[in-house]
Parts: C-alpha cells; structure tokens; sequence
C-alpha cells in the first residue's frame, strides 16, 4: 500500500483513469466504487464515505445519536461544502492530500482549507475506532513507538494531554515525518499535518481524536478529559498500523 491509498479513498478520479475504489458508494452500503463521473471527463465531487460499523457500534464510549449527528450531519457537510468551494478554484480536480499540502492561510483558501480539512480528517478518524479496540501494534509502528516515547503508555500519555490542551476546537494527532519518525501535535479547527504552509509541524497522521465539542458534548458535556479516556479503549492499532506501513 502506498503512502495516498488512504486520501485516494475519499478522492476524486476521472474518465480514462479508472475507479478508485472507495469506502462507501451513495446509497450502497459497499465498499466500492464510488465516484460519478460525467460525460465531459472533467473530475467529480468528493462524497461522504459510509462509516465502517453502525452508529450504535462503539457504545457506551461513544453514543449513536452522536455518530449519527457526526458523520451525516457535520462530516457530509464537509463534503458538501468542501465540492462548492473547489468551484472554480485553482486546486479544483486535485486529490485531497494534494490540495491539503497546497492550502494556505489566505482568505481564498479558507473555504477549501476548513471543508478539506473536515473532510479527511473525519475519514481517518472512523477508520481508527472499532468496537471495544484492538491490542496495541506490533511490528513496525511498535518498533516507532518505542523509538519515540519509549512504551504504550507515554504515546497515550502525551496524546491524551495533547487532546485535553486543545483550546477550543480542533484535533490531536499521532503523525510521522518524511522519515517515519513518530511525534505528536495538535491542531485547531480543521486543519492537519498534512497542511505544510500552515501546520506547526509537518507529517502524515495515522491517527487522530476530534476534539470539537459535537465529537463528545452529547454524551460528555463539558467533560472532554472522560470523552478521551473512553476514546483511548476504542482505538483501532491495526488501522493505525495500516496507516503507518501506508507512507512511504
């Protein structure tokens, strides 16, 4: 798997170059093929992918009516006002990770940088739950988490710090470097590593925890320390794995 499988999941493709295949096509319920390509060859809107379980799937962590609120209400939002920005916009017809790494902190950017943001970090975060979690990883990732933090229990330590320090809305991360060096940042609103003319530090991230209070305030109120704590049961280290042996 290459370092774009993942954006390509949420991608755009054209006439001539073949489907992609995608998670979740609308109104399938599968995982394939999800693109609606137009006659003209020219690239199509973005859509929102299904989510990988049910919305009841990761209870009592996090609740149904929060998934569903959250990924059909705010993510498809993203995605819809992700497609009205790119209308007539330099990076239209570019792939998401593409345009990420292109945006900037200019007013004409703004509308790509937030709904492009939301949209793929919401798909990488689905990805990195399941229910009732996974054991931690083994083989490269653990030999990367060693590296940096030493053992299991310093990265969740750092990331749960980094997530409960976000002031406001916004996202902690794990991400790894051009040289696969794991660290860990946080990043307000929708923006990402992956955003390198304005991310503090720059990487691909593997795994993500949305801190913006429709992720949790249902449920938690203003309780985000006990929101992470749960989240930290539900992580799912084989996508994060997947995710790290991905770049390349």
């Amino acid at each position: 798997m290459k370092r774009r499988d993942f954006i390509n999941k949420t991608g755009k493709v054209a006439v001539g170059v073949g489907a992609i295949p995608l998670i979740g096509c609308k109104g399938s319920g599968k995982a394939e093929s999800s693109e609606l390509l137009d006659s003209s060859s020219k690239m199509v809107d973005f859509i929102l992918p299904d989510l990988p379980y049910n919305t009841d799937a990761l209870a009592p962590n996090i609740d149904a009516k929060t998934m569903g609120i959250h990924h059909g209400k705010h993510h498809a939002g993203y995605v819809r006002k992700l497609n009205a920005a790119l209308k007539d916009h330099d990076l239209a017809g570019k792939g998401l990770e593409d345009i990420l790494a292109s945006v900037t902190d200019s007013d004409g950017d703004t509308g790509v940088r937030n709904n492009g943001g939301g949209h793929y970090n919401h798909s990488l975060f689905w990805k990195v739950m399941k229910p009732n979690g996974s054991e931690a990883p083994k083989g490269a990732l653990a030999e990367a988490m060693k590296k940096a933090f030493g053992s299991m229990e310093e990265i969740k330590a750092e990331f749960a710090k980094a997530a409960g320090s976000v002031f406001g809305s916004g996202w902690a991360w794990i991400a790894a470097d051009s040289d696969k060096n794991l660290f860990i940042t946080s990043t307000p609103n929708q923006d990402n590593p992956l955003m390198s003319n304005i991310a503090e530090k720059v990487g691909t991230p593997i795994l993500g925890i949305d801190v913006w209070e429709h992720a949790y305030y249902l449920n938690y109120q203003n309780k985000r320390k006990d929101y992470i704590s749960n989240f930290m049961e539900i992580i799912n280290w084989d996508q994060v794995a997947v995710n790290y042996d991905a770049i390349s």
